[in-house]
């Protein structure tokens, strides 16, 4: 009767000792992407927080929730960072013609007319078309589009956003001649003419006089992008660029549960909106981090607009161009160093790296951890690595799989050496943020981990890899699309990894990232997004 009475009442005790909580995950294969990168079975989530790490039986035993994840062994991993994209820009891609994948300028116009049958807009815009992956590896010209649209105005970016061609309709609307003044950029003429491709700065001649996009068309185009990177498992966005009416919206649209997507906004580096954020101060929600300016220092390499020391391999006494002044960047660096914002500066050429990183390296004289980034750090003369000891770099892997094919004809062998050079940057500074600068490349962080890792394209090509010398770990990619990009937002105390006390961002993958066969990466597919505990997909 004794040993009876003492079992129920250690039962007793034993069930009073359970928390109750909202949820809890078992069954898993998860890579908590601590500093150990320990992996574990089981976590316990309560109030969006993960507040338990362990194995099945220890969290069975300290919790009970109504909401009970079983991941029947599957793979789960803190929710994706993408650490460099365009968010709205993808998000207002899907209401313009697509012009990714196009083999020739006859695709192109094909796509534009067929877009213009349909959806009979007033003006054309849209985006994707790349020279480099046509046989004739030249620059269009508004020919074609003159003819088939005389009277309706046509501009559609390249892929990289760093070129633009317009159609006659659009230059008359802008006003531009062969004798308007430009800098930071080019208009190309042929003949005394214009050929209608506008690279850089001078783009925004055109752009100016594009309808800027309804309320109703930003919120669209923001709540299509969300669902897009949430079916990849982004749970933390960093959008590069952004005016101060568009953060508002989404911190509207965040604050009224209409948008479920964490983000790392960066000021667009407009003189009205760097004034107000800097005097605000940081701006910090649970979902929207606001603490960045956005510059850019020169143009991309497809377009030979990035700034080169020495000429381009494949363009005779041609260097690129810098978008603004040394004195202007010097400027805008002493500005933001003088406030709590970070400064991301897009580089690409090893001139502009070279610049930006010493412009940094004199602003931030005897100051600590302001986590300034390089966003692309794409062409690194030799001796200018050591500068990024104490400058992040923040890189995309699909860039260097999307560029492999010709960037050898833009830059030499030498120069090559210190290209898309992510293992090199990795030991300088001792992380790297990854992420993809969509829609410039595809969405998917998976296409960005195989990249990382393997350096080949989904055909297999090379057959050993580009430059595997600078191919990442599969640990360190992983590190890279989660902890390290949180760092690089000063978020890493409260996500980017599966750890007590930080938010429950977390996916639920059909592969082992970590163990299955390389090829096997690129298809790998995320069967559940959470953010805060929360199934949005």
């Amino acid at each position: 009767m004794k040993k009876a009475t003492l079992l129920l009442l250690l039962i007793s005790i034993s069930c009073t000792k359970k928390e109750k909580i909202d949820s809890i995950v078992i069954n898993g294969n998860i890579y908590t992407v601590n500093a150990n990168f320990d992996t574990a079975e089981a976590f316990a989530i309560n109030k969006g927080k993960i507040v338990a790490v362990g194995t099945n039986l220890d969290i069975q035993k300290r919790f009970s929730a109504s909401n009970i994840i079983d991941a029947k062994g599957k793979t789960i991993v803190p929710g994706f960072f993408d650490a460099h994209c365009h968010f709205y820009g993808l998000g207002l891609q899907q209401q313009k013609v697509d012009l990714t994948g196009t083999k020739s300028f006859d695709e192109v116009v094909q796509r534009i007319v067929d877009f213009q049958n349909k959806n009979h807009v007033s003006y054309i815009t849209g985006r994707g078309w790349d020279q480099n992956d046509w046989d004739t590896k030249e620059f269009p010209t508004k020919q074609k589009l003159d003819e088939l649209f005389p009277n309706t105005p046509v501009a559609v970016n390249r892929i990289d956003g760093h070129a633009l061609l317009a159609n006659q309709a659009a230059i008359d609307l802008a006003g531009i001649t062969v004798k308007t003044p430009f800098s930071g950029g080019d208009i190309l003429q042929k003949n005394g003419k214009l050929t209608g491709i506008f690279i850089d700065n001078p783009m925004d001649l055109i752009t100016a006089k594009v309808p800027k996009p309804s309320k109703e068309t930003q919120i669209k185009a923001l709540k299509a992008a969300e669902k897009i990177c949430i079916s990849y498992g982004l749970t933390t966005v960093d959008d590069a660029g952004l005016p101060r009416e568009v953060i508002e919206l989404i911190d509207s649209l965040q604050n009224s549960g209409d948008l479920k997507i964490r983000m790392y906004a960066m000021v667009a580096n407009t003189p009205k909106d760097v004034d107000y954020y800097l005097k605000k101060g940081i701006y910090k929600t649970d979902r929207l981090n606001v603490r960045s300016i956005k510059v850019y220092a020169d143009g991309a390499l497809g377009s030979r607009g990035a700034a080169l020391k020495k000429p381009y391999s494949d363009m005779h006494n041609h260097f690129g161009a810098l978008l603004s002044s040394p004195e202007e960047f010097k400027k805008i660096a002493k500005k933001i160093a003088a406030s709590d914002y970070q400064m991301n500066t897009h580089a690409i050429g090893d001139s502009a790296n070279y610049l930006i990183l010493k412009t940094y390296t004199d602003a931030l004289k005897g100051q600590k951890d302001r986590r300034w980034r390089i966003e692309h750090a794409q062409i690194i003369d030799s001796e200018d690595f050591h500068y990024f000891k104490n400058i992040l770099p923040s890189i995309q892997p699909t860039h260097a799989t999307s560029d492999m094919y010709w960037a050898k004809d833009r830059l030499g062998a030498e120069r090559m050496k210190g290209a898309y050079a992510y293992k090199d940057l990795l030991n300088e500074y001792g992380k790297v943020a990854l992420g993809t600068d969509f829609p410039v490349e595809k969405v998917s962080p998976f296409l960005t981990f195989y990249a990382a890792v393997a350096r080949k394209d989904i055909d297999n090509y090379p057959k050993n890899g580009f430059q595997m010398e600078n191919a990442l770990t599969r640990e360190e990619t992983l590190r890279g699309m989660t902890i390290w990009a949180a760092y690089s937002n000063f978020e890493e105390k409260e996500k980017g990894s599966i750890e007590v006390g930080k938010m429950a961002d977390f996916i639920i993958l059909d592969k082992d990232i970590i163990k299955t066969e390389l090829s096997n990466i690129p298809n790998i597919k995320t069967e559940a997004t959470y953010i805060g505990g929360e199934k949005v997909n």
